[in-house]
């Protein structure tokens, strides 16, 4: 916590609701949204996620420069019959705006989410790249690129001849690693 209070608790970070999910004798609970600002860090094994911008970003690398994760999902709700026995996800608009927990309860309480029938995650990532003091969001390779600018060169040289990937963490550093030392 951000007063030097430690809390220990069983945790899972879901990255439907966006929320640090705590084990309380038994119950499934989620830090709620008033929350967030009072805790500094949240260790899960090896993994470091920080409260930033009222959620939890996973720091990946510390340095002059910090990266962090936010890690999100979309929900894919299934297909709308097109006859004979298939589906097609764009025959029928239709979207998730709220889930309840079972007991009907919201923002911190029980906690016992289970997906409707048919229903999909698609999980994805969105970087933040904190330097001289500034959170800096990038959704792929050309809004990283404008971060270096200056660098516009080696960022191109570097990332054809090592095929750096967005969904490739590890290559994401890599070439940051690479830019900031260069």
């Amino acid at each position: 916590m951000k007063d030097g209070k430690r809390n220990d608790a069983l945790m899972n970070y879901n990255s439907l609701t966006e929320e640090m999910i705590f084990d309380n004798k038994g119950k499934k609970l989620a830090i709620g949204k008033y929350e967030v600002p009072r805790v500094d860090t949240v260790f899960i094994k090896d993994r470091k996620f920080v409260a930033q911008k009222g959620n939890f970003f996973e720091l990946v690398y510390h340095s002059k420069w910090d990266l962090y994760v936010e890690h999100l999902c979309r929900l894919e709700a299934p297909g709308a019959s097109t006859g004979y026995g298939g589906t097609s996800e764009t025959a029928a608009a239709s979207s998730v705006s709220t889930l309840l927990t079972n007991d009907g309860v919201i923002d911190g309480a029980i906690y016992d989410l289970e997906l409707p029938d048919g229903y999909k995650t698609k999980p994805y990532t969105i970087y933040w790249l904190k330097k001289n003091g500034d959170l800096n969001k990038f959704v792929n390779m050309r809004e990283l690129k404008i971060f270096y600018k200056d660098k516009k060169d080696l960022f191109k040289e570097y990332s054809k001849k090592n095929h750096v990937k967005y969904q490739d963490q590890e290559s994401i550093i890599q070439l940051i690693e690479y830019l900031e030392s260069n």
